[in-house]
Formats: C-alpha cells, structure tokens, sequence
C-alpha cells in the first residue's frame, strides 16, 4: 500500500469512528510505532486531523449544534470519555456544598451519578437537570428561572441577575471549545455573560473539557482560560495543549480509561 493510501484509509477511519489510536494504525497496516506516528503528523500539518496524546481525532467542525428542541436526555450514545469526566467531577462533591452544574451533556452525566449519601444544593439553569433531581431527598434544587429557551435551558438578564446574587463552592461548566490562546469560546453571544455570571459567583469553578473540545476555538471568546481553577480533561487530550494551561496555572485532572 502506498503511504498516500494509507493516508486516506486513516482519514476514513477517523471520520467514521470519530477517532484513531496509534496502535490501530501500527495493527491496521503493520506499520511501525514511529510511522504510525509520523502519518499523523503529516496529516496534522495538512489541516485534516488533530493529533491526541494516543492517537487523532477529526478536525473541528466550529459551526456544529444540536438540533434546537434536541436537550440532553435526547442523547442515545454514551462517550466513555464524556462519562468518566463526569464520574471524576461528581468525586470533588462534599457535603452541603452548594455546587451549579452546567445545562450539557457532560453535565446531564453528573446528574445521573450525583451521590445519595450527603446533602447538596444543586443550582441549575435548565429544567431537565431539575427535573432529573426533583425525587433525590438528599439534593436541594434551586433553578435560575427567566426566559426558557427551546431545550429547556434560561441564559437572559433574568437569570443572569439571579446568579449574580447568588455563591457557589463549586460550579462545573463546559463550552463548545477551550484553548490556551482564545480561552472558553462558544457559537451564541447571549451564553457570554451568563457564563462570566456564574464563575464570578463561584469559589473554584471547574472545567469538564473532553479531547474533542480541547485546543479548538469556536466563534466567540467568552473569557480567559484561567479564569478556570480546575480542567478536567480524558487520557486522549493532548500532552502539549495540557501544557500550556498549566503555565496559566490552571490545575489540570486527566482522567484514565477504563
């Protein structure tokens, strides 16, 4: 097989499986570990993948959104990153801590995996993470309130007045994007100062950031990347983009696989 072949074989794995390993390149074509390497290097400087710690992944798509009714109970596939990211941030939770969980997937996880043992207050902006929560007697829920939006989720000046009067220990949050340079960015304008609102009511507010969304930049910048105390990220994120927050003195938490 010539490398350009094979070049275009890896493409077609990544763009059908979302990404690739390293050792499945060496055990699809029987390369060695420093070629399999060296492919997706060249395929990085071309533009078409994005290289990870084990492997690539497909070059963002930055205009990309749920359809505007889909919420986050109407996602069928679980990621085993999303997940174990979710699991690690549910572990930080302490009794009585009054923490603000994000209206995403990542987020929705945290909801199903929250623990029933200690009493928390949970702040959301979105009815379906409440709704969630409504039976658990050991989890206060206080909803945010204002204008409700299509998947069930409150951003306008109702509800960022509300989080402006309010304190949390904790507030877990994610965006469609986050990079060194560019920071947490995002597609729509009026999340900015929602989510501003909300790390400036927070002691430590933590980021749940997957491989897909580290290193990107998505349209709109919405604040620096260590206005972040805490990133969370999976064992596929990239060594040299992790780096790079850490010198903004952002603590970083990779979470292994299973």
């Amino acid at each position: 097989m010539f490398i350009e072949e094979r070049h275009q074989s890896i493409l077609d794995y990544i763009n059908k499986n979302g990404r690739i390993a390293t050792t499945e390149i060496q055990d699809m074509f029987q390369v060695s570990f420093d070629t399999a390497r060296r492919d997706l290097r060249i395929l990085e400087e071309k533009g078409l993948i994005k290289r990870t710690r084990g492997g690539a992944i497909p070059v963002h798509q930055i205009g990309f959104s749920k359809p505007p009714k889909m919420t986050v109970r109407d996602v069928v596939e679980i990621k085993e990153n999303y997940f174990a990211i979710a699991q690690k941030a549910v572990s930080m939770i302490k009794s009585h801590d009054v923490i603000f969980i994000v209206s995403a997937t990542v987020g929705y996880f945290m909801t199903q995996n929250l623990p029933k043992d200690i009493f928390i207050t949970v702040v959301t902006n979105s009815i379906i993470i409440a709704d969630e929560l409504r039976k658990q007697d050991n989890i206060r829920v206080i909803i945010t309130g204002g204008e409700m939006d299509g998947k069930g989720n409150c951003y306008d000046p109702f509800t960022i007045e509300t989080i402006k009067r309010m304190r949390f220990d904790k507030a877990f949050l994610t965006s469609a994007s986050i990079s060194a340079e560019f920071g947490l960015s995002i597609q729509r304008s009026n999340h900015v100062e929602f989510v501003n609102a909300v790390i400036n009511s927070s002691k430590c507010s933590v980021g749940l950031y997957p491989t897909e969304k580290i290193g990107f930049e998505s349209i709109i910048s919405i604040c620096p990347a260590n206005k972040l105390d805490i990133l969370i990220t999976d064992w596929d994120a990239s060594e040299e983009e992790l780096k790079k927050f850490e010198e903004q003195e952002i603590e970083i938490i990779v979470v292994e696989k299973k």
